[in-house]
């Protein structure tokens, strides 16, 4: 077997404001010449550097906030507080990747309209958008983007209102997820703890579906038959 890539800490933050009854968010398209997520539509973020835990005094929370709201500034200019910071979820990157990331994902609402300045260097495109139309965008072939970033806005459609979504995210647990690739038939899946083929890593597996499908360009999440212990990432609502 060959070695696995260590997982580099990271941080991400949805950036979100309020817009005519609805939620938006603001999308950064990378660079198409970047190995990792080329070309994709993205969340601001990137690695957790030493002088984060620095700043933050060794506590790894707050830095991975500081890289958050770090990074939100160098890729578009603009910074959300800490304090409004609020964790979604958890990603590690799967073991087969050459380049692995262990992702705190967060949200957070920008309180006036600052100007957005993209670096033109990661980042060649960006724009606010309802979640839900980036959602529709995606299913329809239109914005490509990895599962993290699908999934986390799915999760978001539950919500119209900024404030409804800080109230509801801090008052749950955030989720950790480790996907595992796999095939099923001649689609590539990711499957999630739950799914009848994650511990073997069989996508072709009979049993409860738990996982994220690539049909095309477009992922797909399903969450079928999984036992309790494994609550959907997505709540029927979204589905």
């Amino acid at each position: 077997m060959s070695e696995v890539a260590p997982a580099r800490p990271a941080s991400t933050v949805v950036l979100l404001r309020n817009s005519a009854g609805c939620m938006e968010t603001l999308l950064l398209k990378r660079n198409k010449a970047l190995m990792f997520a080329g070309g994709l539509w993205v969340f601001p973020g990137g690695a957790r550097e030493p002088a984060d835990i620095e700043a933050a005094n060794g506590d790894l929370n707050q830095a991975a906030r500081l890289a958050a709201a770090r990074e939100a500034e160098e890729e578009c200019g603009l910074r959300p507080a800490l304090a409004d910071m609020v964790q979604l979820s958890h990603w590690t990157t799967p073991v087969v990747e050459p380049k692995r990331f262990e992702t705190w994902i967060y949200a957070a609402p920008l309180a006036e309209e600052d100007r957005v300045t993209i670096d033109g260097s990661e980042i060649h495109d960006a724009m606010w958008l309802p979640v839900a139309e980036a959602v529709a965008q995606h299913e329809v072939g239109e914005l490509g983007m990895l599962p993290p970033t699908y999934v986390t806005l799915r999760a978001l459609m539950a919500y119209d209102s900024v404030e409804a979504m800080v109230e509801r995210e801090r008052a749950i647990t955030p989720p950790e997820v480790f996907p595992v690739f796999a095939q099923a038939g001649n689609q590539m899946v990711v499957l999630f703890r739950g799914d009848a083929g994650y511990e073997s890593g069989d996508g072709n597996r009979e049993g409860p579906r738990h996982r994220a499908v690539l049909n095309g360009e477009v992922w797909a999440y399903q969450h079928e038959g999984v036992d309790a212990a494994f609550p959907p990432f997505i709540t029927e609502s979204q589905q």
